[in-house]
C-alpha cells in the first residue's frame, strides 16, 4: 500500500510570514507573485514557500535550495528527488500538497463553484452519465457539491498523468471514493486510483496515483516553521 501524504495549507498569513516565505522562493516565483500584486501574490507566495519547506525537509536540504523541474503541460517536480513525487493545488486561501514515493501523484483543490456554472459546465464537458449526476438534485447546494468533487477528481487525474484537462473530459470519474480509473484514454497509459480528501467547507479536495494498488492517505496541518 501507498502512503500519500498530504498537507493542508492555510495561504493566508501575516505579512511578516509572507516576507519569511519569499525569502526561499527562487527569482522566476518571486517575479510572478509580484504580478500577482498584494492578496494573491501574498497568498502565492506562502504557498510556493510552505511547498518548498515541507519538500525540503523530506529531501533534507534546504527550501530555497530547491530546483523546479516542468513536464510538457507545467507538472511540477523537485529535480534530483529521487523517488519522491510531488504534485499541489491551491484555491483562494486553501491549498493542498501531496507527496508520495515511488507512484506518480496529483491533487486539486477548488473552491465551489456557482450551482448555475456547475450545471453548465457539466453538461458542456462530462460524460452524459456525470452530467445528469450533477443537475439531479433539487437543492442547488448539491448540484454546486457534486459538480466540484468530480472536477476535482478529474484535475487531480490529470495532474498525476502529466497530461491536458482537455484529454480528461471523456473519462469517467464519479462513484463511491476512492475509484479506480481503468481507461485513462488520451491523458496516458495504465489505471490510476482517485480518493476523496477531507476539507473544510466550502472547499473540496481528491487526489490521484497512477497504478491500482491501494494507497493511505494522511492528512495533516501545514505549521509555519
Amino acid at each position: 500500500m501507498t502512503a500519500i501524504d498530504l498537507w493542508l495549507i492555510n495561504a493566508r498569513q501575516p505579512e511578516a510570514i509572507a516576507a519569511k516565505l519569499g525569502q526561499l522562493l527562487d527569482p522566476d516565483e518571486r517575479a510572478r507573485a509580484a504580478r500577482m500584486g498584494p492578496g494573491p501574490g501574498d497568498r502565492f507566495t506562502v504557498v510556493r514557500g510552505a511547498v518548498r519547506q515541507v519538500v525540503a525537509a523530506r529531501l533534507g536540504t534546504h527550501p530555497a535550495e530547491l530546483v523546479w523541474e516542468y513536464g510538457p503541460h507545467g507538472k511540477p517536480e523537485a529535480a534530483e528527488a529521487g523517488g519522491l513525487r510531488v504534485s499541489w493545488s491551491a484555491s483562494g486561501a486553501l491549498a493542498v500538497l501531496a507527496l508520495a514515493e515511488g507512484r506518480a501523484v496529483g491533487v486539486d483543490v477548488e473552491r465551489l463553484h456557482h450551482p448555475r456554472t456547475a450545471e453548465r459546465m457539466a453538461a458542456r464537458w462530462f460524460p452524459f452519465e456525470e452530467a445528469r449526476f450533477v443537475a439531479e438534485p433539487l437543492e442547488p447546494a448539491e448540484r454546486a457539491a457534486r459538480f466540484t468533487t468530480l472536477w476535482c477528481r478529474r484535475e487531480a487525474c490529470v495532474k498525476a498523468y502529466g497530461g491536458r484537462l482537455a484529454q480528461s473530459f471523456g473519462v469517467p470519474v464519479a462513484g463511491p471514493s476512492p475509484v479506480l480509473v481503468a481507461d485513462p484514454g488520451g491523458l496516458g497509459a495504465g489505471p490510476s486510483l482517485l480518493c476523496d480528501v477531507p476539507v473544510a467547507v466550502p472547499f473540496r479536495a481528491a487526489v490521484a496515483a497512477l497504478g491500482e494498488s491501494p494507497m493511505r492517505v494522511n492528512v495533516r496541518e501545514w505549521k509555519v516553521n
